[in-house]
């Protein structure tokens, strides 16, 4: 299975990969989401897992853009905030998940389809 990481910090992006499923031997990363819709539209992941914060394009709106292009596509936000407002934002636009970076073994169940939001 395939994923697209979008994450500006490499060792964030190696710790999640450290918690992936074996399944997901296909990985794909860019450091900001501006560049993430491009990464989705060559690449065709099975999930994207998306941080929060970014440098140059806010998150939601890349995800409502991947959505829009691509409207089966699966994200989940990585984030280390814990904040309500942030979940509401995020399934709003489209997230089917938000996942702290402090409790990254919540990904697998949900990249598994054992804990779909």
């Amino acid at each position: 299975m395939k994923i697209l990481i979008v994450n500006d910090n490499a060792a964030m992006s190696e710790m999640i990969r450290s918690f992936l499923p074996k399944t997901f031997d296909d990985i794909c990363e860019c450091e900001d989401s501006f560049d993430a819709l491009n990464y989705y539209r060559s690449f065709l992941p099975d999930w994207v897992l998306m941080d929060w914060e970014m440098k140059r394009m806010n998150s939601l709106a890349t995800t409502r853009e991947i959505l829009a292009d691509f409207p089966d596509a699966k994200i989940v936000f990585v984030t280390q905030h814990d904040d309500p407002e942030l979940r509401v934002a995020a399934t709003g636009a489209g997230a089917r998940a938000v996942v702290l970076k402090d409790d990254l073994s919540a990904l697998r169940p949900i990249l598994q389809g054992k804990d779909d939001v």
